[in-house]
């Protein structure tokens, strides 16, 4: 799957017409996680592509791990890092169930 975030604000924020998402946001400790996994992506100001997945792909970057559940939202860990975020009710719109991993690729736009 893949989504297209951008920021506004200061936070990380992302569109999915299909899901009927707009400027959805990222919040509690996952626009620092995305500011870690980005730092090496060209043109970040202007967005990038996540790629993600239940499942490890070739040429994944980041392994989240499933901790809990809280406000209907899902929080994991990105252990490697030491770094927690937590990941709004819109999670399930992509899965069925909260995965117990999340495996992630950040890309610039223009790769």
């Amino acid at each position: 799957m893949v989504i297209y975030p951008y920021r506004i604000s200061q936070t990380w924020v992302f569109d999915d017409e299909y899901m009927g998402l707009a400027q959805e946001p990222f919040i509690s400790g996952t626009p620092e996680m995305i500011d870690t996994l980005v730092q090496d992506v060209a043109h970040v100001d202007e967005g990038f592509k996540l790629v993600f997945s239940a499942y490890p792909f070739p040429g994944y970057q980041v392994e989240l791990f499933w901790l809990r559940v809280e406000n209907n939202g899902h929080w994991y860990s990105w252990s490697k890092k030491k770094m927690q975020g937590w990941l709004c009710p819109a999670l399930l719109n992509y899965f069925n169930q909260p995965p117990n991993k999340i495996y992630c690729k950040a890309e610039s736009l223009y790769s």
